[in-house]
């Protein structure tokens, strides 16, 4: 156990080590490590001395072992908290707006696509304009699935930027790129078993498309800055509210991936295509904000519940939310106080110039966006622009604008 007779050959002689004793640490029938004691004196190791520091080699091989699991315990550990971070910050954007309500027959036709498809495992698209409801329904396909005790990961592709993307979602290895300071996992594989909802879709930088179509069809990718493949059991549900095929005859999506997402498409309606869900909606949000604010808000006036049903509703669901939550803060008694109320003042005293719901409503719209585009410096997109600022991607804000007939002013010359 002492090697004295080779020991003039040990390099530690340099250091004033004069003689030495190795015991292997050994548990379970497991090779843990070797245990080194040195001594500065010539006294040699007895076996005694052995037989002793033996007796210690398996209580430091013990606690080498616990040290080791609790190493794995602690990785498991990191994961799951990596889970409920995310899960919890899930349950407080999701909160304020899960719920499928209405009676159409446009939206009961979409929820039976939905109960149809849920069971089973099928890329599915869900088409629809912005403030639609795309992301309860994507909640709903997962909770009616069998992945439903395991994680439903969101992906803003709109809200990333384009440069974060890739991390975001296949994740990456320390040092991958300036300010990858450590090993991230992407959202791929916190949804490992579970549903992953890629939302605007067609915001994925074509370059990093290949990646996308590879882990629908082969359920691997790597890391970024990582040569090691994982896989993953995932399914993908998507959304959008652009005409992809379109963007395919642009050479702005790529087909094979358009194809593979569109297994099973899923169409939401309008608000403006399903007007007999409106005033249901309108007595939930109503409901729901007077609890959460605790209002004693208990009726709407028929004047208002009309106007409200007549109004197009360019933003959707979300638009009519936000309105009604507006109106719940705004309200002072038991009756609900819309701000369109006003729309009944006429700006000369004209009753043929008076302004109607709608019209009234869009003007609104358009003073709060350009008040939002003058105070970016007319700045829409990245994450400090009007679009972020107002809550919407890109594309969209260009669109209301177009309508609003909202246009860039010229600069002057000096």
């Amino acid at each position: 156990m002492s090697g004295a007779g080779s020991f003039s050959r040990f390099p530690g002689r340099r250091a004033g080590i004069k003689s030495g004793c190795t015991i292997p640490l050994i548990s379970h029938d497991r090779a843990l490590g070797v245990l080194g004691v040195a001594r500065l004196s010539e006294n040699p190791f007895t076996e005694a001395d052995a037989e002793l520091l033996t007796e210690v080699g398996k209580q430091v091989a013990i606690a080498v072992e616990n040290a080791l699991a609790y190493r794995e315990i602690d990785a498991l550990k990191n994961k799951l908290q990596e889970e409920k971070l995310y899960l919890q910050e899930e349950i407080r954007t999701e909160y304020n707006f899960q719920e499928i309500v209405g009676t159409s027959a446009t939206l009961k036709r979409a929820l039976q696509d939905v109960e149809t498809v849920a069971p089973t495992d099928s890329t599915v698209l869900i088409f629809g304009e912005t403030g639609t409801g795309k992301e309860p329904i994507a909640r709903a396909l997962h909770n009616l699935s069998g992945r439903r005790e395991h994680t439903l990961v969101k992906v803003n592709c709109a809200a990333i930027p384009t440069g974060l993307l890739e991390s975001e979602m296949f994740g990456h290895e320390k040092g991958a790129f300036t300010g990858a300071v450590e090993q991230r996992k992407g959202r791929f594989e916190l949804a490992h078993r579970g549903t992953i909802f890629l939302d605007e879709v067609e915001e994925i930088p074509l370059e990093l498309q290949p990646k996308l179509l590879r882990v629908l069809q082969e359920h691997e990718f790597e890391r970024l800055g990582s040569g090691k493949t994982i896989r993953v059991d995932v399914r993908v549900v998507a959304a959008t509210n652009a005409d992809l095929a379109q963007m395919v005859a642009e050479k702005k999506f790529r087909s094979d991936l358009y194809y593979r997402l569109n297994v099973f498409p899923v169409s939401l309606p309008a608000l403006r295509e399903r007007t007999e869900d409106i005033p249901l909606l309108i007595n939930f949000f109503a409901q729901k904000f007077a609890q959460q604010m605790k209002k004693p808000i208990k009726t709407i006036p028929s004047e208002t519940m009309t106007q409200l049903t007549a109004y197009s509703w360019p933003g959707n669901i979300r638009e009519l939310q936000n309105l009604i939550e507006r109106a719940v803060i705004l309200s002072r008694g038991s009756v609900l106080e819309v701000p369109l109320a006003e729309s009944k003042q006429s700006a000369n005293g004209n009753p043929a110039n008076q302004l109607q719901g709608p019209t009234k409503l869009e003007a609104v719209e358009r003073e709060h966006i350009l008040k939002v585009l003058r105070e970016t410096g007319w700045v829409i997109g990245g994450p400090t622009g009007a679009a972020a600022r107002l809550g919407l991607n890109r594309t969209t804000l260009n669109h209301r604008m177009r309508k609003l007939g909202i246009n860039r002013p010229q600069l002057q010359e000096s």
